[in-house]
């Protein structure tokens, strides 16, 4: 099911840009609605849930002075993917950057998961992620200006179950979709971070007590990073030295050992 409303405070002028975010109410995808809306941006919030969206709208509304529409929907399902689609393709009321947040971890080892849940991951992490991103290009392309953010995650590099393989395919399809898109106006850029302080984990059932405390990344100064190194035409970025660092030793070692070290960290890092 999906629906739509907006709070509105006024008329703006048509310079004023707007932001679609899915996974809108928490963590990075709320991170990123709040810096959006501080910057200027109009909003079009995107969740499962329509009383924290109607919050969250009005909330940015009324510190920001911003336009925040709401539009319910579950990327899980056809109907929702559609409905986000819909929106993206408005030309009238034109989306100038979409940030395709939305997303969820299983817990457990792989063929201790349930097939549907590994399903509805791949729909979201996936599916989701394409259909929205061609959309939104779509029309971006049309204008000559735009932009996509795609939240992967530093598990994308390493060889570490569903979650890690559905991650990389979204750094894959973007680096591929940057480089077919390229002169056109539009950027997109894969989001790679690595542990952040939000609601994931304990939606996920995931122990985190074990996690160091120099791993933690601010959602709010990884966004800042983000944006950023969009502006700056990077269609990868890694927001944080410390996992750059990391994952530039993932780079020289050896996949065979690599898989054996993401095993254990998986274990001890993952669900619990």
């Amino acid at each position: 099911m999906q629906r739509t409303d907006a709070v509105s405070p006024g008329h703006y002028p048509s310079a004023m840009t707007t932001a679609l975010i899915t996974g809108s109410t928490a963590g990075i995808g709320a991170a990123f609605a709040r810096r959006l809306a501080a910057d200027g941006h109009n909003l079009v919030l995107v969740a499962r849930d329509t009383k924290r969206l109607r919050e969250q709208a009005t909330e940015l509304h009324d510190r920001h002075g911003i336009e925040a529409e709401v539009l319910t929907a579950d990327l899980a399902e056809d109907e929702g993917i559609e409905a986000v689609t819909a929106r993206l393709g408005d030309r009238k009321n034109p989306v100038d950057l979409l940030v395709n947040n939305a997303g969820f971890g299983n817990k457990g080892r792989y063929l201790d998961v349930p097939m549907a849940d590994e399903l509805r991951m791949l729909k979201v992490h996936c599916e989701a992620v394409l259909r929205l991103t061609s959309a939104a290009t779509a029309a971006m392309r049309e204008r000559g200006r735009g932009g996509v953010v795609n939240v992967a995650s530093v598990a994308a590099f390493l060889p570490r179950g569903t979650y890690g393989a559905s991650k990389a395919w979204v750094v894959q399809f973007t680096q591929g979709a940057a480089k077919d898109l390229d002169g056109s106006g539009v950027r997109l850029m894969a989001l790679c971070p690595g542990f952040v302080r939000t609601e994931f984990h304990e939606r996920a059932g995931m122990g985190t007590d074990n996690i160091p405390g120099w791993m933690w990344l601010d959602a709010d100064k990884l966004v800042a990073a983000a944006l950023h190194d969009l502006a700056r035409g990077k269609s990868v970025s890694i927001p944080d030295p410390r996992y750059k660092a990391l994952m530039g030793l993932v780079k020289v070692t050896p996949r065979s050992l690599l898989g054996g070290i993401s095993s254990r960290t998986g274990r001890k890092y993952g669900p619990q």
